[in-house]
């Protein structure tokens, strides 16, 4: 039995992450599927290749979390800068997401008037950048120590962003904005849906900024497709892939992992799987019961793959908002990603095209066997006729490849039903989970736990993640 300092558990962003910021450690990696990354893989299909899911790289600048993570691992990322992060279409009306904040603010009033936008839009911007200017993010619990840097952090929170900071993102919209049109709040939820996986009545005044303000930072293109970054960071570290971790076993000091193909031991465990279905990967009833008693986050993402054959150029990305939910959905809007058309891997054959919305896990997970393919069918098809309205330029017979997937389809190959985490409010930040546990040597990271989900938020629970690692916890 082969002995690591530190197994990882999870090729996503915050698995590879940990891996490449500890490779000076003996450290192994393992990926159930052959595809490294898991919702931010590359998966090839058909001939073709497509993203899983996540398309965007967002706080690749300095300053940020992300891009000291990147010099630190020695990462140049081939990557290329989106002049506009998302075109945004919602009843026959454009808005560009834009980095420059008066062009995107002169949109704004053009296309949902309000004579306190600049106040609102402003206030947003700066409490994203007063965040993200912060020192002192932590969060840990399990021991006074750590609840003592979480009470640290909090208090910094309070000294900077004042006692606003408890209010409900609805409130603070109300108070800034009034009541304003239904147009005007979908298209500030469908944003939402996109960065904090839902909308703005279940989240803070921070969430709201956070969510709201992503594409006021630079927004990347990977060539190669997601997995390729992935691939990059964690080059020169032992990767097992098509490997699945069955059973974890406490011995001592030590944790004991059985795959489907060997047994290791380790003294440090980082579990890059999703926090809620962690629990069955162990036998002891204690460890059971911590995973068991974060209550499921039932919400996934419903994604349609697509090779389209084109000759036009088109955005990155773009999203479209609808006045009602879409089929089996629980978002009226979806998000398109093209592929680069000067991408030699995705775009080889045709655009490679991931389309996104938000659907109930468990909805897939419960529906009869009878109805799955067609439920599947039916959204999929609607999701693609709203596509073609769009893009007149394409044909129904300019699509070369199309399927979709659902929870079931990502719980398959990336042994996850959900997609993302719960948002962060002060209502719940004691039940969040923490990347420690108050188990010794076994840890957390990733998008189910804090500080969130996208690069930058996965990103901060791996910085957080390090602190515990090295002792400076």
């Amino acid at each position: 039995m082969r002995n690591f300092d530190m197994a990882v558990v999870g090729s996503g962003i915050g698995g590879s992450l940990t891996a490449a910021l500890n490779k000076e450690k003996d450290i192994v990696l393992f990926e159930k599927d052959k595809n490294l990354g898991g919702c931010a893989s590359t998966f090839k299909r058909f001939g073709n290749y497509y993203n899983t899911g996540a398309t965007t790289l967002v706080g690749y600048e300095d300053n940020h979390i992300l891009k000291k993570q990147f010099d630190t691992i020695g990462v140049n990322p081939d990557i290329v800068k989106s002049d506009i992060a998302i075109r945004v279409v919602q009843n026959n009306k454009t808005l560009d997401r834009v980095k420059d904040f008066e062009y995107f603010l002169d949109q704004i009033e053009d296309i949902y008037p309000n004579k306190n936008n600049r106040v609102f839009w402003s206030k947003i911007k700066d409490i994203d950048k007063m965040f993200w200017d912060l020192h002192k993010v932590y969060y840990g619990k399990y021991s006074l120590k750590n609840y003592i840097k979480t009470s640290s952090f909090i208090i910094e929170l309070f000294s900077v962003f004042g006692f606003e900071l408890l209010k409900s993102a609805d409130a603070f919209i109300k108070t800034n904005l009034g009541d304003i049109e239904k147009e005007y709040k979908d298209f500030i939820d469908a944003q939402l849906l996109i960065t904090v996986q839902t909308t703005s009545e279940n989240i803070s005044l921070l969430s709201l900024a956070l969510g709201l303000s992503y594409p006021f930072h630079d927004v990347f293109y990977v060539n190669g497709g997601m997995g390729a970054l992935i691939e990059e960071i964690v080059k020169g570290i032992e990767v097992k892939r098509k490997e699945e971790i069955k059973k974890v076993i406490k011995d001592n000091k030590y944790w004991i992992i059985e795959s489907d193909i060997n047994s290791y031991k380790t003294r440090q465990l980082i579990l890059n799987s999703s926090i809620y279905q962690s629990s069955s990967l162990f036998e002891d009833n204690k460890i059971k019961s911590y995973y068991d008693s974060f209550s499921f986050s039932d919400q996934s993402a419903f994604v349609v793959y697509m090779t389209v054959s084109s000759a036009e150029k088109f955005l990155g990305h773009y999203q479209f908002i609808y006045d009602k939910f879409l089929p089996n959905c629980i978002s009226n809007s979806f998000f398109v990603s093209f592929s680069a058309k000067s991408d030699k891997k995705l775009s080889k054959y045709g655009y490679s095209v991931t389309i996104s919305t938000h659907t109930k896990a468990n909805y897939w997970k419960d529906i009869p066997s009878s109805k799955y393919e067609e439920e599947k069918e039916k959204t999929m098809q609607f999701i693609v006729t709203k596509f073609l309205e769009y893009f007149n330029s394409i044909n129904q017979e300019d699509i070369i490849q199309c399927f979709s997937a659902a929870s079931i389809t990502f719980n398959r190959y990336i042994n996850r039903y959900n997609c993302g985490g719960k948002a962060i409010g002060f209502q719940n930040i004691t039940q969040l989970p923490s990347c420690n546990t108050p188990f010794e040597g076994l840890y957390n990271v990733g998008d189910t736990v804090f500080a969130g989900q996208g690069w930058p938020g996965v990103a901060l629970g791996v910085e957080v993640l390090q602190r515990h690692l090295n002792g400076s916890s």
